[in-house]
């Protein structure tokens, strides 16, 4: 048996019905038929014994998978990989069929904390791509890995000058800048104070950061006033 039939085989005993039917309508943009329906701890705990296989290529080269579950297997796979070049590689090679807001924000290579400088020169080329999923990804590792003592306005302008049509880039970019409001206020600030942001984006970044406990009353209540009005 090739390890993809012996990971379907096991994928399928590990399936949960209920919970397949609640990710169908938690992820909308897919098929129903796309879901094995296996819940988020057991695929890491199955990536962690897959990760040491000497014959994991084989899985990890099959692209396209036929299922989410494969999909989800696949990016904690590489979250898991402890060699930078080889995890860029591959990341690479997916990131093209990451179809969904889920796979994407639960892939988070732990390599890439060692690598922060090189990974600036991927991010670059990610944000930039005509694949929803890859920016999104790119905006998501700059949220997650330089907002704290890594941050620089460098990484905010990169966010700032992404302008898309599609609601799962605008909402992570409204999710970059409520984060960073709340982690650099002052650097940030700017941003919506100019309107940087097109104006939903701005609008909800302003309703996320509202939401958010790191936000402190007096911030929050001068946020209110830079709302936009949304021209119909």
């Amino acid at each position: 048996m090739s390890i993809n039939d012996e990971i379907i085989q096991r994928l399928k005993s590990l399936q949960d019905i209920e919970y397949k039917n609640f990710q169908s309508k938690l992820i909308p943009t897919v098929s129903s038929d796309y879901f094995i329906g296996v819940r988020t701890p057991e695929l890491r705990k199955f990536a962690r014994e897959l990760a040491k296989r000497t014959d994991i290529d084989e899985f990890l080269d099959g692209l396209p998978h036929d299922y989410f579950d494969e999909n989800q297997l696949h990016a904690f796979i590489l979250s898991e990989m402890k060699d930078y070049e080889s995890c860029i590689k591959k990341l690479n090679e997916f990131l093209p069929y990451v179809d969904n807001w889920a796979t994407c924000d639960q892939m988070s290579p732990k390599i890439f904390k060692k690598h922060k400088q090189e990974l600036v020169q991927e991010i670059e080329k990610w944000i930039g791509s005509d694949y929803t999923y890859t920016v999104r990804f790119a905006i998501g590792m700059l949220m997650e890995l330089y907002l704290d003592e890594d941050f620089d306005t460098v990484y905010a302008d990169m966010v700032a000058d992404v302008h898309s049509e599609e609601y799962y880039i605008n909402m992570m970019i409204a999710w970059y800048f409520a984060t960073a409001l709340a982690k650099q206020y002052y650097a940030i600030i700017p941003y919506i104070v100019e309107q940087r942001l097109d104006d939903w984006t701005h609008n909800k970044t302003i309703q996320k950061a509202i939401e958010s406990n790191r936000i402190t009353s007096d911030q929050k209540t001068y946020l209110r006033t830079l709302k936009v009005k949304i021209k119909k």
